[in-house]
This record gives C-alpha cells, sequence and structure tokens, in this order.
C-alpha cells in the first residue's frame, strides 16, 4: 500500500483533532494554515493565503486529495484545483452550498426536504410583508459568511436590519438577505454522516444540541428520548442532502424537532462538526476518522456508539485572561473519567477553546461531571 496524502486548507480544531487519527491510519495531514501559530500548528506544512490560487495549487502538488477545516475558500480556486485534476472533497459544487445559504435553501427546495418558511429580500418592504405573514417575527442571515451566531438576527421589523440593507452591505451579501420564519421548536438536534466519492453512506445516531447566545454549549448522543423512527427519518434526510448536493466527507444537517415530530433542515456544515466532537471517545469511528476515509474513497468505519450516553460541553472563552490550563491539573485529578481537549488558542471571550466529553450510563452523571470539569477549567 503507497502512502496516502491528505492536505486540509485551514489551521483551526478541526484539522488539529484530524492529525491522531492520520496518525494511526498511517496517512500524512498536510496542513494549509492562515496563519503561524495555529491550532494544527504540529501538521502545518505551509502557511499562506487559501484564496490565492497560486499558493493553494502549489499545496496540492504535495497531496492526494484536498479537503477542509473551514468552507470558506473560494469557490473560483476550488474549481481552479479541479480544472488542474486535482481531487478536492468535498467537490466545489457541493461546497458552493455551504458557502451560500441562498443557494442552499433553493437546491434543498428542488430535491423536498423539509425546512422553515423562508424568501429571499432586498428591500425593508419585502421583509416587512414576511413578518407580517409569519407572526410578526422572523430569522434574519446574511447568505455570505455568517457562523457561530454571526450574520444571524431574531427581526420583529426591518429596522432591526436596517445597516445590513443599506446598499455596500447588501452587496456583501450577495444582494439579497435570507429570511426565515421563527420555527417554534421543541429542541435542535444534528444528523452527523459521511459520504464516499463512491457512494458508500453511514450516520452516527442522531443528536441533541444547545445554543447558548448562538453558539453550541452542550452535544448529547444520542438525542434523549429519540424514537427508532426519528433515526432514521434524520438518516435518510441526511442521505437524501449528501446525494442531492454531492457531498463528499462527514458532514452536519442541523435541523429543528417540532411539537408534531416534524425535522425542518436549518443549517448545512460540509466538514467535521461541533456536534460531532462526542465521537472521538463515544464512537467505534471517531467523526475525525471517518473523514479522512471518506474523501480518500476507503471504506467507511463502524458509527456504533461506545456508552449509553456519550456528552460534549464546550469550553468557551471567558475572557481574554483566562487560560484553561490554569485549572487544567486540578479538573484532571476531580474528573478521571472526563475526557479534556484543549485547541491551543489564546483566550478569547466567547471563543471555542476546547471542549469536555463524558462517557456514562446516564444523562444526569454525564452532565453533572461535565459541569463540574468546566467550572474548574474556567476559574482562575
Amino acid at each position: 500500500m503507497g502512502e496516502f496524502r491528505v492536505g486540509v486548507i485551514g489551521g483551526g480544531q478541526l484539522a488539529r483533532m484530524m492529525l491522531v487519527p492520520a496518525i494511526e491510519l498511517g496517512i500524512n495531514l498536510k496542513v494549509f494554515a492562515e496563519a503561524e501559530g495555529s491550532s494544527a500548528s504540529l501538521g502545518v506544512t505551509q502557511v499562506g493565503d487559501y484564496t490565492r490560487i497560486e499558493q493553494i495549487a502549489e499545496f496540492a502538488k504535495t497531496v492526494d486529495v484536498i479537503t477542509f477545516d473551514h468552507e470558506h475558500v473560494p469557490i473560483s480556486v476550488l474549481e481552479a484545483l479541479e480544472a488542474d485534476g486535482v481531487k478536492v472533497q468535498p467537490p466545489s459544487k457541493a461546497l458552493n452550498f455551504a458557502q451560500n445559504k441562498l443557494s442552499m435553501r433553493l437546491r434543498l427546495n428542488e430535491i423536498g426536504v423539509a425546512m422553515p418558511r423562508w424568501a429571499a429580500v432586498e428591500t425593508a418592504a419585502e421583509l416587512d410583508s414576511f413578518i407580517a405573514e409569519n407572526d410578526g417575527k422572523a430569522v434574519v442571515k446574511t447568505p455570505i459568511g455568517g457562523y457561530d451566531g454571526k450574520g444571524v438576527r431574531m427581526v420583529t421589523s426591518s429596522k432591526d436590519v436596517a445597516d445590513w440593507l443599506k446598499p455596500v452591505q447588501l452587496a456583501k451579501s450577495g444582494g439579497k438577505l435570507l429570511v426565515e420564519e421563527k420555527v417554534a421548536f421543541v429542541r435542535e438536534v444534528a444528523q452527523l454522516s459521511a459520504r464516499t466519492p463512491s457512494g458508500e453512506f453511514k450516520p452516527w445516531p442522531l443528536v441533541q444540541t444547545t445554543q447558548v447566545n448562538g453558539v453550541c454549549d452542550e452535544v448529547v448522543s444520542p438525542a434523549p428520548g429519540a424514537t427508532p423512527q426519528l433515526h432514521m427519518r434524520a438518516a435518510e434526510m441526511a442521505n437524501q442532502i449528501a446525494k442531492g448536493l454531492g457531498v463528499t466527507g462527514v458532514f452536519a444537517v442541523e435541523m429543528f424537532e417540532t411539537e408534531d415530530g416534524r425535522l425542518l433542515v436549518n443549517e448545512l456544515a460540509m466538514r467535521p462538526h461541533n456536534s460531532g466532537h462526542f465521537s472521538i471517545e463515544g464512537s467505534v469511528t471517531s467523526q475525525f476518522e471517518q473523514h479522512l476515509r471518506a474523501v480518500l474513497d476507503l471504506p467507511l468505519g463502524d458509527t456504533a456508539a461506545r456508552a449509553e450516553v456519550a456528552l460534549m460541553m464546550n469550553l468557551l472563552g471567558v475572557d481574554d485572561e483566562v487560560d484553561f490550563f490554569n485549572g487544567f491539573d486540578a479538573a484532571l485529578a476531580a474528573y478521571p473519567s472526563a475526557k479534556i481537549h484543549t485547541y491551543g488558542k489564546s483566550p478569547r471571550q466567547g471563543r471555542k477553546m476546547g471542549h469536555v466529553t463524558v462517557l456514562g450510563e446516564s444523562l444526569a452523571s454525564c452532565r453533572a461531571q461535565a459541569e463540574g470539569c468546566a467550572m474548574i477549567l474556567r476559574s482562575l
């Protein structure tokens, strides 16, 4: 067997967490980072500007396939790589839907996937009309560039996004804004799956996600109380989306579960995702190993759970001073069964600095341990 060489564009924590399974599988993982001292510094072989085709093309010569830590590489750059014969997974045609929420909504509508009511608007009058037709409230999103709650506002009037409707700002969003109904949901869930270029598809169990200020705070696998039918329906939706959009690699479908049992697609991520970090300890095959298998078109691994419950809690930055290593020794001593992951980032309020995962038979026990461990890590 020859050596597999995978290139990852982006030096964040997702690339960092691909390093261990790459070593275990004997894969030569190379990272193109945006700056020195990135989270994935141990795997960085090139630092540069991922919007410059000449730099990415040079990087591509050293690997067999290109994949991603984030979804922000310009589609024109990826198309140029593909035209030159470079394998890009997921391909540019799929990533286009991840980069533009309006394109994603249009495509999901074409393939018949259930979603919240939505519209593309470019004037205050159009937005106010949509709000009036949807019980006086809505969610407005910038179609391009938003993540972790950025580029998302709850509104009751077009005045709430008057700045986004200004011509200069609107142009940055592609000329239109995406407006959606404010869904009355019971909870938020996510379906993590993987698909190879050859078409093999494997899902993990549906998980429950909890957001705080637009950022993921907690993930529970499997989603508490989810019926076998709900798990099956979520996996079928993910498979339908993967085929319909041409997705390869690991991807996440974030959904709302409504009171009447419907699943409505909220967001898509075409890469390993925060909702799948639990799988490092909680699954036979982690999302990071699976992503490497998938982009190389290797057989996919087993996604079965290793415990009754897996709970992942994000460690978000408290301020610009608190470094989680201050409480590291104490947290390890107090919670020896908790698995602590740090991302090697400098402190900043709200920043994803790491996560804690606890496995067990009881959700209450897992949550108590994760919260206790996080509390020690956040203390000075």
